[in-house]
């Protein structure tokens, strides 16, 4: 079978430990830029049986896959699928698998540095020092702080987890209550009241597209902050970008963005109350061999007929 690999860029997979020994043995297009347009990405994958997916920014549509007549599988380097027309891939029997869990203990540690680091006030006071000045205090500690965890998935739970350890509350919500994952659960309204700290870890669909918008904002704290790993549209960001720059909240973490890269002049950008990443928070070099050599271990499961890692 063949399988096409449209878009290593910039390139992770081609480097990987795993992608050798995985193209000496498979049929392999490989493209280390990224397709220009929906036309661009169904030349890449003509003729494949099986995509691997590297970057979100890659589409693959209704049209795309339509387009696409010997696409029978998907496989998602990450655990975000908003990218793929999930409902499509189902009806055409195309399936999709994603790398879960593998970034979670990568993710929730950059989570609780973003944490860390706005309520250290890390970036102003760095360059305060920098500068020769003295300025000392206007700190937050956070033992004796709740954590407020929206979504308990394999990330929202290690984090739960880290910020317990530094002597945090911690209070979760989640769309699919386990009371036996042991966590201490609250209605969505509670988690915005009451958290010192809000992190999100919803996966974007249709259903979680501003999940979090002014109205939401407004009932958090005017001394909370808000962390966000997992995308950017799962929140407005122009009702974000309000809270903050009016005192609303007093600041936030973000590694997502409700467009990547940022554009030149963005709003965020002037805020001294802001820490930003941009989307790194899974990217070590232990998460990416890992997450890499199961996307492709995925494809071999599925070309041995087991099921392993299914999203549809």
């Amino acid at each position: 079978m063949k399988v096409a690999v449209p878009d290593d860029a910039p390139p992770v997979m081609a480097p990987s430990a795993a992608w050798a020994p995985f193209a000496a043995t498979h049929d392999v297009a490989w493209f280390d830029t990224l397709p220009a347009d929906s036309e661009e990405l169904i030349a890449r994958i003509a003729g494949a049986q099986a995509v691997i997916n590297i970057r979100s920014s890659c589409r693959f549509t209704e049209s795309v896959m339509a387009s696409s007549p010997s696409l029978r599988m998907i496989s998602i380097w990450g655990t975000g699928t908003d990218n793929v027309d999930l409902d499509a891939a189902r009806r055409r029997g195309i399936r999709v698998t994603n790398t879960p869990g593998v970034a979670a203990a990568s993710i929730a540690e950059h989570c609780l540095a973003l944490m860390l680091a706005v309520a250290r006030r890390l970036i102003p006071v760095d360059a305060s020092v920098r500068r020769g000045e003295w300025q000392r205090g206007n700190s937050v500690q956070l033992a004796g702080k709740t954590l407020g965890i929206i979504g308990l998935g394999a990330i929202g739970r290690r984090f739960a987890q880290l910020g317990s350890a530094i002597g945090m509350r911690v209070i979760c919500w989640t769309m699919n209550p386990n009371p036996a994952l042991g966590f201490h659960l609250v209605p969505l309204d509670e988690v915005l009241r009451d958290a010192d700290v809000v992190s999100l870890h919803l996966r974007l669909s249709g259903k979680t597209h501003h999940f979090l918008g002014a109205a939401e904002l407004a009932r958090m704290k005017p001394s909370a902050i808000f962390i966000n790993t997992a995308r950017g549209p799962i929140v407005d960001e122009a009702a974000l970008i309000g809270a903050l720059e009016s005192g609303q909240i007093a600041g936030a973490g973000l590694d997502v963005f409700e467009q990547e890269p940022m554009p030149p002049g963005h709003a965020l950008a002037s805020l001294d109350n802001v820490v930003m990443t941009p989307h790194c928070a899974g990217i070590t070099p232990e998460t990416l061999e890992a997450g890499l050599a199961l996307a492709l271990s995925n494809v071999d499961a599925w070309m041995e007929g087991r099921e392993q890692n299914v999203v549809v």
